[in-house]
């Protein structure tokens, strides 16, 4: 089959979605907005924001404005769009019926084409081409939680099952000082610390390890049986050892990232080939010498791979462990208290700190590898 033949036979998604955009237009505005039959002309301007949704979604498929400024003006009534979807559903909690959900799904739909067209934007220069990469996902997240408050509002669910952001946001604002002594309780002192012993620890182990054979044939079985320990067991006996403060919730991270960076730097430590390490055999080079030179520089992406993984990993130990015994503050004791209150927004709150420091923490950690692994082949590439 000819390559003209194959892009013809692929599916045109940018097209799709513009006609699936005017048939939910179309849908929502011959149908019950809300419940109650308020009848379309209720609603003046977000029916004409729609309209012209639909008709920027079309000129695509029709060859008109097929260019950045047309898909800057698609985002732009998307959003606009999104904004009148969310102040009107607002003004009408729980009453949403089917022309509703039809443009919401066509609000939807366009963000979708919006994304599309911005990753299809060619011969960018590096720094617009970074700037887009960042956008992207930044915009699949607004979309994420336009439609989470949409969908909550518009639904009626109750508080206590599903808050939506504005409340959550709310609360966020609202409850600074608790949060802020919770993160330091639980990130700051925890997670850190525990980070940072188990990683440091298991990478100087893994180096005895790669150095003595017998240790590779007797602890790396036993670090296995460690990892497969359940958390849920592990803490309480770390709390009733090391007591009820920040310590036990530091051990309880200790043996969460303690195997998987030892793994991961072992096996980094044989990634260099045989004739890699004749080599600096034949320069006269011993085992510290060969291990700083070539075989840790080999093994920084595989440290770097336990680094990121341990990232997550000690951020959820921490706010497990603190369900079985802390003072009265830490992000896991507050999570356990408001769930028993019913208080689910301060709970939401909590998890929206944890999801920020989580992905910033990984997000450093990543910058550290690409500066670090500048010389490999997958960050070349990028």
């Amino acid at each position: 089959m000819s390559t003209r033949s194959l892009s013809k036979s692929r599916l045109d998604i940018p097209a799709l979605l513009a006609w699936l955009i005017v048939a939910l237009v179309i849908v929502g505005l011959f149908s019950p907005i809300f419940r109650p039959d308020f009848g379309v002309m209720d609603v003046p301007r977000l029916s004409l924001c729609l309209v012209i949704l639909a008709i920027a979604a079309v000129r695509y498929e029709l060859g008109f404005m097929r260019n950045r400024f047309g898909d800057l003006m698609l985002g732009f009534v998307t959003a606009f769009a999104a904004w009148l979807l969310i102040g009107t559903v607002s003004n009408h909690p729980g009453d949403a019926a089917l022309g509703f959900w039809a443009l919401t799904a066509a609000a939807w739909a366009s963000a979708w084409l919006f994304v599309e067209r911005l990753a299809s934007w060619k011969n960018s220069s590096k720094s617009a081409a970074r700037l887009i990469n960042l956008a992207i996902p930044a915009l699949f997240g607004i979309t994420l939680l336009a439609l989470w408050q949409i969908v909550v509002t518009g639904a009626g669910v109750p508080k206590v099952l599903l808050p939506a952001p504005s409340e959550i946001w709310l609360r966020l604002i609202g409850s600074v000082p608790t949060l802020w002594a919770d993160f330091r309780q639980t990130f700051l002192k925890a997670v850190l610390a525990g980070y940072a012993i188990g990683c440091g620890s298991a990478f100087l182990t893994a180096v005895l390890v790669d150095r003595v054979p017998f240790l590779r044939r007797g602890l790396l079985p036993i670090g296995n049986l460690v990892s497969a320990l359940p958390i849920i067991g592990v803490a309480p006996i770390m709390v009733m050892w090391f007591g009820f403060d920040w310590p036990s919730k530091a051990a309880v991270v200790i043996i969460m990232t303690f195997f998987p960076m030892l793994v991961n730097t072992v096996a980094g430590l044989s990634a260099s080939d045989t004739m890699q390490r004749d080599l600096m055999r034949t320069y006269a080079s011993g085992y510290w010498h060969t291990l700083v030179k070539l075989r840790l520089p080999m093994a920084m992406p595989f440290i770097f791979n336990a680094l990121k993984i341990n990232s997550t990993l000690a951020l959820i130990g921490a706010i497990v462990a603190e369900f079985f015994g802390t003072p009265t503050v830490g992000m896991g004791f507050r999570i356990s208290t408001e769930v028993g209150r019913m208080n689910v927004d301060m709970v939401w709150a909590e998890i929206a700190v944890a999801a920020v420091a989580g992905s910033l923490f990984y997000g450093l950690i990543a910058l550290l590898e690409r500066a670090v692994t500048f010389w490999h082949p997958s960050v070349r590439g990028r």
